[in-house]
């Protein structure tokens, strides 16, 4: 699939090797989660860091900014987590969501080094709450964070600053300037003024390309002009581009990425978590023809509810409407713009805008296959339909009980999973061999491990994981070239 990636030229003519202001000893490309980990871990080390956030002050983070939890391995309870959840089971977790696509040793480094990245979460500003209710029933699995992701980049943020690490906003990597696998400098547009910006070492963590709406089609066809982005609009892709078109080995296929299914009122970009519709276990999904397509229950939420965003993607004009009764009405996360609501399915199709005839014969369909036995809404009940194609394999009731609900869905894409190679020291490899002084850490990377699916609030494991090691082994390069 990587034929499909828009490459640039290198732009030797526009920069001198040796040229411009030496910046920092690290300098770090990008300004969300695993860019600031990168940040805190190298100033920490003991030399001077510079960030590059291409976003202004109030849409500083990147995608970091909607996120609610970080998913953590742990032998016996830990802060707000319970029970125990040690790291095979996490890594079955991980294999069932991706159906193998990850590699195996960086996965379970990652894995491995959650608890401890956990606790230095913790001891750098961020503070965790209880698991919320709903169908995201993660208490044993993952720490929320309290404020959101906006109060963990804020308390990032003030960290950098405490360490004196120079905060540039506003700030477009142009170009990099990279020769075997090296690189001497980066040139950037800097609030409208070009600047050539040297450093020792180089951490890459500027995301993925999901906000080019025309790279997406590139890979997509047509049908991802209707896609929702559901993250930060800056996320498009430049440096990612730059790196293949120096040679950095590509990893992962365009056409994956995290995306859920989003309420269809939501904005072209930015609408953030709360646009996500968790009623889909609870719900008969119909396309626009009023058919079923999918196992609504095929797995509890956490572990299935990325896929959903690609099912719809999959559909004619990419839409699909979820549709529930009186009954499921409270056992799901509220959804931030009210369900449209009917006294009768017959209304409920005509506001949707479902051909009713169709939409309640399937539906009718769908109540007479419904088995008899126990419901429970937060666990695999094994309450099936029998004999339809698909079944719904859990929480299969007759949607029968007015007055109805119903949600139009959207593919809302999160992150692109299409990156760059790396190895265990988060060093970006060229042509196989590592560079010398490139690291990459969070969604420019993530393709490595998420291969295709997704665990919820493994994004954030991955990026502060990697951030760390990143910043880390930059902050080692730098002192060991000094000492030498």
């Amino acid at each position: 699939m990587l034929q499909s990636i828009k490459t640039i030229q290198p732009r030797d003519e526009l920069i001198t090797p040796g040229a411009g202001d030496f910046l920092a000893d690290v300098i770090v490309v990008g300004g969300g989660n695993a860019a600031l980990c990168a940040a805190i871990t190298a100033a920490e080390a003991g030399v001077s860091v510079a960030l590059l956030e291409r976003a202004p002050i109030p849409y500083r983070g990147g995608n970091s900014r909607h996120t609610r939890n970080f998913r953590c391995s742990h032998a016996d309870d830990l802060g707000v987590l319970s029970g125990t959840y040690d790291s095979d089971e996490f890594y079955q977790d991980l294999l069932r969501v991706t159906k193998g696509n990850t590699d195996e040793s960086l996965a379970k480094h990652v894995i491995s080094n959650a608890s401890d990245s956990y606790r230095w979460m913790a001891e750098h500003g961020v503070i965790f709450q209880p698991s919320l209710s709903g169908t995201l029933s993660l208490s044993r699995t993952n720490a929320f964070f309290l404020g959101g992701g906006k109060a963990l980049v804020n308390a990032y943020y003030q960290r950098c600053e405490d360490l004196g690490i120079k905060i540039y906003y506003n700030t477009t990597v142009l170009d990099l300037h990279i020769v075997d696998g090296k690189c001497d400098g980066i040139l950037a547009d800097i609030d409208g003024t070009q600047a050539y910006l040297r450093g020792g070492n180089y951490v890459i963590a500027s995301g993925g390309f999901e906000s080019d709406k025309d790279w997406l089609a590139e890979a997509w066809g047509e049908a991802a002009r209707n896609f929702l982005i559901r993250g930060t609009p800056y996320n498009r892709g430049e440096v990612l581009k730059q790196l293949i078109a120096y040679g950095a080995d590509a990893i992962g296929d365009p056409t994956q990425c995290h995306a859920v299914a989003i309420d269809g009122r939501a904005p072209e970009y930015d609408g953030g978590i709360v646009t996500r519709l968790d009623c889909v276990p609870f719900a008969v999904v119909l396309n626009k023809h009023g058919q079923r397509f999918y196992d609504e229950g095929e797995d509890v939420w956490p572990k299935r509810y990325a896929i959903w965003g690609r099912l719809v993607a999959a559909q004619p004009d990419q839409v699909a409407y979820a549709i529930i009764d009186e009954k499921s009405s409270d056992l799901f996360m509220p959804s931030v713009f009210p369900a449209v609501r009917a006294n009768t399915l017959h209304e409920l199709c005509q506001a949707l805008g479902l051909p009713a005839e169709q939409a309640l014969a399937t539906i009718e369909t769908f109540n007479k296959a419904c088995q008899s036995g126990d419901f429970h809404p937060t666990e695999l009940d094994g309450l099936t339909t029998q004999g339809l194609s698909p079944d719904k394999t859990n929480w299969a009731r007759p949607i029968d009980s007015g007055p109805f609900y119903g949600y139009e869905l959207r593919p809302g894409v999160t992150f692109t999973y299409l990156g760059v190679n790396v190895d265990k020291t988060a060093q970006i490899t060229f042509n196989g061999k590592p560079s010398v002084n490139l690291f990459a850490a969070g969604e420019i990377m993530a393709g490595n491990i998420l291969g295709e699916g997704y665990l919820a609030g493994f994004g954030m494991t991955i990026g502060t994981v990697f951030g760390r090691i990143a910043g880390h082994e930059a902050a080692q390069k730098t002192l060991q070239n000094a000492n030498s």
